[in-house]
């Protein structure tokens, strides 16, 4: 199964409309079959991961977005339920998952109406970090000790950077 695939099925279910977003040229990747899946195309190649999430927020139709990256093939539903629980209560525009002293910038969930307008003015500044996203926006972390309780192993976190990575890798 295309690592893609395990991201997508994660994400089905628990959002009724999953947005991929491919590069300008690419082909649309096969998805698993019945799933909520829509395409949405960064503009120009090669512009960051913060490029590609405006052009995402583009297309989204909801107040909020859950937001994960093709490769992260083990997203835990729980956790993905309790970001998007914790989006709904908390007055702020992002919600990432603590790590340590620090936050994940993947998954999260944000509010698409500040993010878009954040992610666009970032864009235009020349900044490309997802990161800043989250500077620039309230964010709401999830203490560790909360989203690994529904995660013990973390693999909510883990992604695929090489095939080494995998377990067949």
């Amino acid at each position: 199964m295309p690592l893609l695939h395990h991201a997508v099925i994660r994400l089905a279910e628990v959002c009724g409309d999953v947005v991929v977003v491919l590069g300008p040229d690419g082909p649309e990747p096969v998805v698993p079959p019945g799933a909520p899946v829509r395409f949405a195309r960064d503009p120009e190649p090669a512009q960051g991961p913060l490029a590609g999430l405006y052009a995402g927020l583009l297309a989204v139709r909801t107040d909020h977005a859950l937001v994960a990256a093709g490769d992260m093939p083990e997203l835990r539903t729980a956790v993905l339920l309790e970001m998007l629980k914790v989006a709904a209560e908390a007055s702020v525009d992002a919600v990432t998952l603590g790590d340590g002293d620090r936050f994940r910038p993947l998954p999260c969930v944000v509010r698409r109406g500040p993010a878009n307008e954040a992610a666009h003015t970032l864009l235009h500044a020349g900044t490309r970090r997802l990161r800043d996203l989250f500077d620039a926006l309230p964010n709401a972390v999830i203490d560790e000790d909360t989203w690994v309780a529904l995660d013990p192993e973390r693999r909510t976190l883990f992604d695929v950077d090489e095939a080494s990575d995998l377990p067949d890798g």
